[in-house]
């Protein structure tokens, strides 16, 4: 079981550590964009890294669309990787969507893990105009962005790659996160972003109980400074950290005060 579990998911796990430390990539990106933050965990921890199915180098036999039709697809596979590894008192940091996900395996397992980092979390993307909710678009935007990428799904990531990542004095990384759109069942991709893009767990966000940071940039198209400030308002006790930077990946454009935040978040 833990080794087709490992294929599945392609975890590879490295540290020194007893207490683990899971990160989860967010959409359409890979483990390799921890890759600026991980290993500075690696002399404290039993760093777990992984791929989640449907994305870069997880087993491609592995993904079934009626499981993965729900982000509960992806939840129960984080907390089977905890229970087969055995992990404990896990540290889980989940990047993006992979916020959310993370957020409800603690709220599912909450005996598995410690603490929780979301990096750029959205429980919504869509605006509420209703309830006063800004998520950083109009329905009529991501519906129109979804049809781009049904139709034409290269031509969709070489164009929304750039705006993810905000840096355009650092073009190396938008081609970095093309090329993992590029590895992507393009089908796969599609019933990946419907999800991720047109849920909303909203209600989700006060059901978290464990002690968490939030990082935020202070300039993000995908998931604007109010998004960060809502899902800090809804999480009892947790910390919101603004990282001034562009973008949506701030492990990535800038890994120093990430980590920085990372580490005095752990050390209390």
């Amino acid at each position: 079981m833990q080794k087709s579990l490992i294929s599945r998911n392609n975890i590879n796990i490295n540290g020194k550590g007893s207490k683990a430390i899971v990160f989860i990539h967010g959409y359409g990106c890979d483990q390799n964009m921890w890759r600026f933050v991980a290993p500075a965990f690696e002399d404290d921890y039993k760093v777990v890294l992984l791929d989640l199915v449907g994305c870069g180098y997880s087993d491609p036999d592995a993904y079934e669309y009626d499981k993965y039709n729900s982000l509960d697809g992806h939840v129960a596979d984080i907390i089977e990787i905890c229970d087969v590894l055995k992990l404990q008192n896990t540290i889980l940091v989940g990047h993006s969507v992979s916020a959310i996900i993370a957020g409800l395996a603690s709220i599912r397992r909450p005996d598995l893990f410690e603490k929780l980092i979301m990096v750029c979390p959205s429980p919504r993307y869509i605006n509420d105009e209703a309830n006063g909710y800004i998520g950083g678009f109009d329905e009529s935007d991501i519906a129109e962005m979804l049809v781009t990428l049904n139709d034409n799904y290269l031509g969709w990531s070489s164009a929304i790659a750039p705006v993810i990542m905000g840096n355009p004095d650092k073009p190396e990384f938008s081609r970095e996160l093309i090329n993992s759109f590029c590895r992507n069942n393009p089908a796969i991709a599609e019933q990946f972003a419907i999800l991720t893009f047109t849920g909303d767990n909203r209600n989700d966000l006060v059901k978290i109980k464990l002690p968490t940071l939030i990082f935020q940039s202070s300039q993000d198209v995908i998931a604007p400074m109010e998004v960060g400030l809502y899902v800090h308002e809804h999480i009892a006790g947790s910390v919101l950290n603004v990282i001034n930077t562009s973008g949506h990946c701030p492990h990535l454009t800038a890994p120093e005060p990430t980590l920085d935040g990372m580490m005095d978040f752990l050390s209390v």
